[in-house]
């Protein structure tokens, strides 16, 4: 024999079951949160954990050029730049860098294309759209990588020879 019908038992037993799931889902999240993962980039904090900043290293202070890794690669910047002024009101990178001022600094000077408007017309100073050096030219760090890399440049990939062709 049945027992009678009552009135939104469905109901009330799909919320018992969601509630019951969301229980079990939070459990695990947490606990998945606070696992220790080492890596060479976090090291052993947990997931959930920000962890310290690492110790800042020397900023590389040289002359020396370094090779490009592929066509149109802007430049790195083989030299500290703490302290200089890059903003609206000033670029200090110019002092060195400008046209009128390779020759007693001896600095390369900045490319042809930081003279050329976005429609690529020359003007006679920098560009607006290229005086804010630091969003593509970056100062380099003496460090080790924290993980391994195997990139090849394109010289190198083009040097090998391809399947099916000669170089």
């Amino acid at each position: 024999m049945r027992r009678p019908y009552r009135a939104g038992e469905p109901v009330m037993m799909k919320r018992t079951a969601i509630a019951l799931l969301a229980v079990v889902i939070a459990a695990g999240v947490s606990s998945l949160t606070a696992q220790t993962v080492t890596s060479g980039l976090r090291g052993p904090t947990p997931l959930n954990d920000e962890g310290p900043a690492p110790p800042m290293t020397p900023m590389r202070n040289t002359s020396e050029r370094e090779v490009r890794n592929y066509p149109e690669q802007p430049p790195v910047i083989p030299h500290s730049i703490d302290g200089y002024q890059v903003d609206l009101n000033g670029n200090k990178c110019l002092s060195c860098h400008a046209r009128a001022r390779i020759a007693e600094s001896k600095a390369p000077m900045v490319s042809i294309t930081h003279f050329m408007d976005r429609d690529g017309q020359f003007l006679a100073s920098v560009s607006p759209r290229r005086f804010f050096c630091t969003e593509c030219h970056v100062p380099q760090n003496v460090t080790t990588p924290p993980v391994s890399n195997d990139f090849t440049d394109i010289d190198t990939l083009l040097s090998r020879s391809s399947p099916g062709g000669r170089r």
